[in-house]
């Protein structure tokens, strides 16, 4: 947190809209306060991952999962390209024996190699088991004794996955999705796809899966129509696998790292920042980080405390800088609406006061439109010519008189009737 700080300061300050951190004293007491919380919060992961372990419900998840066969490299490689969404796989007779399950009519299996030795009788020369000498008969032939030996061979088999049977549940730990609903989600998310090393989009992914992020084309896919608490949690996880996992980063400073411990890590971040902001995982995160961190506890997490803390830290401090950068925005979105309203209401009040129409009125006069074309006539007769565009002048006067009377009585009856209504 301390180098994140200092390297990061200019753009922290950026987002929390502040010039400076005024004094160290002010940096350290921020930096403490943010370390002091995250501590807390760590220490409530711990003891919510110790009631799991402790619990029977813990010890019935992993007799059923011991049941399972850890399968070879190469046999996960050959599932993986079957079945690339493949979680639980099991032959067709052991889901039956073992899980009380059933494959599905029609599925087709995933091919693996399996082995399938052979036993065969063989002569064997006895050995003097203190000198190790080979024993002989009196003829001079070798003593032997007939043994069986197992002869290696390997054959293809068939697995099928959980999500190819049907029948009994398996035991699980915690809950399947959170479906509980966040204030501010929407500015959550856009504040997460700033914190985010790489770009998030959402999507449609494999199976059970609700989000990955891909070191290959540095990108985080989010399953689309989750719940807002399992979307801002699933990206909380998915950021921390692009700042901890990136395996090229993993290679160079020499570190390896299970999968659980994976696992384990970016789910821990993924509760402890959700949980600063009031966004309660517990009911899936400790599910999720003990079914990683089987037959290792607490200390596969006290192990990757360094890398929790300091991750969950920064993430914190950045996504609240980027809360009140939005929170400033919708400010100022704000005061410019109400300036424009404002602007509004006064055009309209200055309009209504030049308006020479009376309230009532709705359109303007119609004057009917006159001809003003006026044909020449021969010179000869100049006292006609005359008398017409006389006579056209008067019509229109006489028009704009009538529509100015009518306008009148309608102002004098409104007028009228106002008072009537004040006198009542």
């Amino acid at each position: 947190m301390d180098d994140y700080l200092k390297i990061n300061a200019s753009m922290i300050n950026e987002i929390e809209g502040k010039e400076v951190i005024k004094t160290d004293t002010e940096k350290q007491e921020t930096q403490q306060s943010m370390k002091e919380k995250v501590s807390e919060l760590v220490g409530k992961l711990e003891d919510g991952l110790k009631e799991i372990f402790d619990s029977d419900k813990y010890k019935n998840y992993v007799n059923t999962m011991a049941k399972f066969h850890n399968y070879s490299v190469n046999n996960t490689l050959l599932i993986n390209q079957q079945k690339p969404d493949a979680t639980l796989v099991a032959g067709f007779d052991s889901w039956a024996r073992n899980f009380g399950r059933h494959v599905k009519k029609g599925e087709r299996g995933i091919k693996i190699i399996a082995p399938a030795p052979y036993m065969v009788k063989k002569e064997k020369q006895l050995v003097d088991p203190k000198t190790g000498e080979k024993l002989f008969n009196p003829d001079g032939t070798p003593k032997t004794t007939e043994v069986e030996v197992k002869i290696p061979v390997f054959k293809v088999s068939y697995v099928y996955d959980i999500s190819q049977t049907y029948g009994k549940d398996l035991p699980t730990l915690g809950v399947a999705e959170l479906g509980n609903t966040v204030d501010r989600a929407k500015d959550y998310i856009d504040s997460l796809k700033k914190v985010s090393p790489v770009p998030i989009e959402f999507g449609v992914t494999n199976g059970d899966s609700k989000g990955f992020y891909s070191p290959s084309n540095q990108s985080i896919t989010i399953k689309d129509g989750m719940s807002d608490a399992q979307t801002i949690k699933t990206m909380v996880h998915e950021i921390s696998h692009a700042k901890l996992h990136n395996p090229e980063a993993l290679k160079e400073e020499g570190k390896r790292k299970s999968k659980g411990t994976i696992e384990m890590e970016a789910e821990s971040v993924a509760y402890i920042v959700c949980q600063h902001f009031g966004i309660d995982t517990s009911d899936y995160s400790f599910g999720y980080i003990a079914g990683w961190s089987e037959g290792k506890g607490t200390e596969e997490l006290k192990e990757s405390m360094q890398s929790i803390r300091e991750t969950s830290s920064e993430m914190i401090y950045r996504i609240e800088g980027n809360l009140r950068a939005i929170d400033r925005d919708k400010a100022k979105q704000e005061e410019v609406s109400i300036s424009e309203t404002n602007k509004d209401n006064e055009f309209m009040k200055v309009s209504s006061e030049d308006n020479p129409l009376s309230p009532g009125d709705t359109k303007e006069p119609v004057i009917e439109p006159i001809d003003k074309t006026v044909t020449k006539k021969p010179e000869k007769e100049p006292n006609k010519d005359s008398n017409e565009r006389k006579s056209l002048k008067a019509k229109l006067q006489g028009k704009m008189q009538e529509v100015a009377k009518e306008k009148e009585k309608k102002t004098l009856s409104k007028s009228k009737k106002k008072e009537k209504e004040g006198a009542r």
